[in-house]
């Protein structure tokens, strides 16, 4: 009878062990939904971050996480304005060798939780039992999204405050610049080419640059859907675009290389001399930027030139820098980010 109750003791007080280590550990965690919607458990206060996807992390920097951030990319690494704002950054662990992720190098690092846009990436984190979220998007709704899932791991209530700030002037910014172009009697058809490396990588429908293409009053040139896309010469030659938009180059540039090429320097856009090199900021703005919301009042400006005649861009880069990343930049870093040339 004493060896069956000593038996009960000893199982009851294994249960209050255990009991008490799963709610500590409990207490120690918290739960966030990336934006698949997975769910992930992560400290309950972050303190070390590597953020493995270039466009977030200007987002995480934002939100004043710079002093979380141990790992991040080589572009975000090696990005000179970037680093200006943020030199710790040259600090931090780069885990890949060229495009190869480097899984050792950032166990290394021991970060509380991974922010990457992989799936790939973000399957063998899971398997290492590294938190690991997934921050892609590929809309404006995405980004919002973003913002407030990169706040939630920054975990601080001033992280949160600038989200829901960000996040109300993209609504309120996209609201006035859809008023303003609402008033235009046509839209201009665009291309969007990715960079000067390829002629023929453009972005297409239901992607980011499509959006805000329609927000600042274009209509897309390309009709297929996908981001990055390969097309045709022909393709191009046939949509005829009354604009063409290169990203990572400058006007000037964009010109020249389109004058010089016999495929496409009889395009309206050409002649017109209506090719554009796109800003480059603390991120390229044409794609998964927080500076997206200086993008559309720049493609707007270009669209509906008469329409936003009123409208200074250099007061509004300005004004956005300032209120985001806390950063007063000259009027000749300015014209050279709306230029599209990257400060070195």
């Amino acid at each position: 009878m004493r060896k069956k109750r000593n038996i009960v003791i000893l199982l009851m007080g294994l249960l209050v062990f255990f009991g008490s280590s799963i709610s500590v550990q409990a207490a120690s965690t918290r739960t966030i939904y990336d934006n698949t919607g997975a769910p992930v458990k992560v400290p309950k206060k972050i303190k070390r971050v590597a953020d493995l996807w270039h466009a977030n992390n200007p987002i995480f920097l934002m939100l004043g996480g710079e002093d979380k951030l141990v790992a991040t990319t080589k572009l975000t690494h090696d990005n000179a304005l970037l680093t200006q704002l943020y030199p710790e950054i040259k600090k931090q662990a780069v885990p890949f060798n060229g495009e190869d992720f480097q899984m050792e190098e950032l166990i290394k690092q021991k970060p509380d939780v991974v922010v990457s846009s992989d799936v790939s990436q973000i399957s063998e984190l899971k398997k290492a039992k590294i938190p690991a979220v997934n921050s892609m998007f590929q809309d404006y709704k995405g980004l919002k999204k973003t913002v407030n899932l990169t706040a939630k791991i920054v975990g601080t209530k001033s992280a949160k405050t600038k989200a829901k700030k960000y996040n109300a002037k993209l609504d309120s910014d996209i609201k006035s610049v859809k008023k303003r172009v609402s008033k235009a009697k046509s839209k201009p058809s665009v291309l969007h080419i990715v960079n000067t490396s390829d002629l023929t990588k453009v972005d297409g429908r239901k992607t980011i640059v499509d959006e805000w293409l329609k927000i600042a009053g274009g209509k897309n040139a390309i009709k297929t859907d996908g981001n990055m896309i390969s097309v045709s010469a022909e393709e191009i030659i046939k949509a005829n675009p009354d604009i063409i938009i290169i990203g990572g180059t400058t006007d000037k540039k964009a010109l020249k290389l389109l004058k010089k090429d016999s495929r496409y320097k009889s395009l309206k856009a050409v002649k017109d001399k209506k090719v554009y090199g796109n800003p480059t900021g603390i991120f390229m703005l044409d794609r998964y930027s927080a500076e997206e919301d200086l993008q559309i009042w720049w493609a707007a400006k270009k669209f509906h030139p008469e329409l936003m005649k009123d409208v200074n861009l250099n007061s509004k880069f300005k004004s956005f820098y300032k209120e985001f990343f806390n950063h007063k930049f000259s009027n000749k870093e300015i014209k050279q980010i709306i230029n599209g040339e990257v400060i070195k």
